[in-house]
């Protein structure tokens, strides 16, 4: 067992249930009633402006439900502030702070104020050794190439360990070898952390590379839910297939869009 799970015990994900939660912006409205499989990497697929990002930012505490409940390992949190819920989220832009070191940044995930203790800088040494990136501990963000600068924050979730992870399409803008070795690296975490991990993503290789579940969202609701596996082998509905290109029989990818 590494230093960092020896600080936080057996990892386990949490349950996580939108419970006929509506929101709306504008002339957007959403209506989210699902609930993800505890401890499964489940990939949130639709088209833009379906709602994906918003899902999310619903679970974080970044939003909030006009009606319904969000409720994660059974406890409701709607009104719960984002730092109180028991959530880690990694943006495609990754949110570092460019005047922090990588060990600094990672520190945040540990004490907000960086008042960090012996058992913090041994969890965050483990968790750059993670991600690969033992020796760059005092380097700056602008010092880093961007699959680097994610997995910054992917090692900050390390250290965070909360049961929750959200992923907002955080390798969007990465190479595909390179978006590649970082869909593994979260696959490799998942297996050790057994965190529950909601993947928002425009790429169905990213989906079939390591979600094990699927959530399609269309016209702002959960149009379908199942194994991802059954999804691509044609289970899903018209629009899922129609999304991913395979509608009439195709294999091409869809444009890479944002929510």
């Amino acid at each position: 067992m590494t230093t960092a799970n020896k600080d936080a015990g057996a990892e386990k994900g949490a349950t996580v249930r939108l419970d006929k939660v509506s929101f709306s912006y504008g002339e957007a409205a959403f209506v989210f009633d699902v609930e993800f499989a505890v401890s499964k990497i489940t990939a949130i697929m639709g088209p833009s402006g379906s709602g994906k990002s918003t899902l999310l930012n619903l679970v974080a505490g970044f939003e909030t439900p006009q009606s319904g409940r969000v409720l994660t390992g059974g406890v409701d949190v709607s009104a719960a502030p984002p730092s109180a819920r028991p959530v880690s989220m990694v943006f495609q832009e990754n949110n570092l702070f460019a005047h922090l070191s990588v060990e600094r940044n990672v520190g945040l995930g540990r004490s907000p104020s960086l008042r960090l203790t012996e058992a913090d800088h041994a969890a965050i040494a483990e968790a750059l050794k993670r991600v690969g990136l033992a020796g760059k501990e005092r380097r700056l963000p602008r010092e880093l190439s961007g699959g680097e600068r994610q997995r910054v924050a992917l090692a900050r979730v390390l250290v965070r360990d909360r049961p929750v992870l959200l992923l907002d399409e955080p390798f969007a803008s990465l190479g595909p070898a390179l978006r590649d070795d970082m869909l593994d690296l979260v696959a490799g975490v998942h297996a050790e952390r057994q965190m529950t991990v909601l993947f928002v993503t425009h790429q169905p290789e990213d989906a079939r590379r390591i979600g094990q579940n699927m959530v399609f969202l269309d016209n702002g609701t959960v149009a379908a839910t199942g194994e991802a596996a059954d999804f691509f082998a044609g289970a899903g509905p018209d629009a899922f297939r129609r999304y991913i290109g395979t509608g009439s029989g195709g294999s091409r990818d869809v444009a890479r869009k944002r929510t």
